[in-house]
């Protein structure tokens, strides 16, 4: 399937984890029923080895691909007025979206996923592409490079990467990215944010 077969310019890439969907939340409340206790500034740190106590990275990284691969990923909430502001771009602007989320690879998994998205969002989401547990977003937004598609994330890193390749980056501010500062890559606080800034440069 040609995903870009559409015109681009009426698809917005767009991160699940901290963007659409609280996966912090549910996860923190994982995490304490195993016996592990979030550090008093936890809120500061995107890697979830910095944010618990008694935890190294090793142990992080298998418990965030547990988390992921659990029931537990396809009942998130979504992240505060993302429903309202993501349909609103739907049906008043056109918009599709496209999900590119680093989950997992587990197919069990990644359809939790899409059923969380659909239940939450509605049929909006012309693609979600899952990829492994913690993986770069480099080689897949490569797909999109050129086409001017707008680029929701809250990772900086990821924000970059769609810059690179000529994408057009929203961060949107967490606690973990509030440092983050790059001259083109534009900063949101809220969804209605997101939906005004898109809508004023249409």
């Amino acid at each position: 399937m040609n995903y870009l077969s559409t015109n681009p310019r009426q698809i917005i890439l767009i991160d699940c984890d901290g963007v659409l969907l609280d996966w912090v939340t549910k996860f923190n409340a994982w995490m304490l029923s195993r016996g592990y206790q979030q550090r008093a500034n936890a809120r500061d740190y995107y890697r979830v080895h910095e944010r618990f106590e008694d935890l190294d990275c090793a142990a992080s990284k298998k418990f965030t691909r547990i988390f992921n691969e659990s029931a537990a990923i396809g009942f998130l909430d979504p992240i505060p007025q993302s429903q309202y502001w993501l349909r609103r771009l739907n049906w008043k602007m056109g918009f599709r979206f496209h999900v590119i989320t680093s989950q997992s690879l587990d197919q069990d998994a990644q359809r939790l996923r899409r059923d969380n998205l659909e239940r939450v969002f509605g049929d909006i989401f012309d693609r979600v592409l899952c990829l492994d547990t913690g993986s770069d977003k480099d080689e897949i937004l490569a797909e999109y490079a050129g086409t001017g598609c707008w680029w929701i994330e809250d990772k900086p890193e990821n924000a970059l990467a769609g810059l690179a390749q000529g994408l057009r980056p929203i961060l949107l501010t967490h606690d973990h990215n509030r440092d983050f500062v790059h001259d083109s890559v534009t900063r949101a606080n809220t969804w209605q944010d997101i939906y005004q800034i898109i809508y004023d440069s249409a």
